[in-house]
């Protein structure tokens, strides 16, 4: 098991980016992809797509987010990527229906996005327990809903 205790760098940072193209040509890049909320956590067991199990345990200051390098070596590298997510779109039929929405959606904490007159938010649940916590807004139609897919805006 291979224990990570610090982030090395950004995929972006023009001198890691030169290195791992190169690791990359000689299939000697490995991805560990996390879920959003995963992200935020900075004490983790994971499993790269190559297999390498790892434990990661982060100071404070630092946090895992998509493109950071773990590893840098001659022989290997391990670069995070986030997952895509999944996110309700939900279309409020009426300005009163979108104040409710919004007056649910703070309420409950909901990581949101807008989307013009639409508002997204994250999938962390099946999407019932969503749509449950709503109700009369979606028993009487008064929201449209849909699930999408896509990262979040940087």
């Amino acid at each position: 098991m291979l224990h990570i205790d610090s982030v090395v760098g950004s995929r972006l940072e023009a001198d890691l980016h030169e290195r791992l193209h190169h690791l990359e040509h000689h299939g000697a890049v490995d991805e560990l992809t996390l879920a959003t909320e995963d992200m935020a956590r900075r004490r983790l067991r994971a499993t790269t797509r190559g297999g390498t199990e790892l434990t990661i345990a982060l100071p404070r200051d630092q946090k895992l987010y998509d493109g950071a390098v773990l590893v840098l070596e001659p022989g290997r590298a391990i670069v995070v990527r986030a997952k895509a997510e999944r996110w309700l779109r939900l279309a409020p039929r009426s300005i009163a229906d979108a104040l409710a929405l919004g007056y649910h959606a703070g309420n409950l904490h909901w990581r949101v996005r807008f989307e013009g007159e639409a508002v997204l938010v994250a999938l962390e649940a099946p999407v019932e327990q969503y749509t449950t916590r709503l109700g009369e807004l979606m028993e009487d139609r008064r929201v449209a809903t849909s699930v999408v897919s896509g990262e979040e805006p940087a």
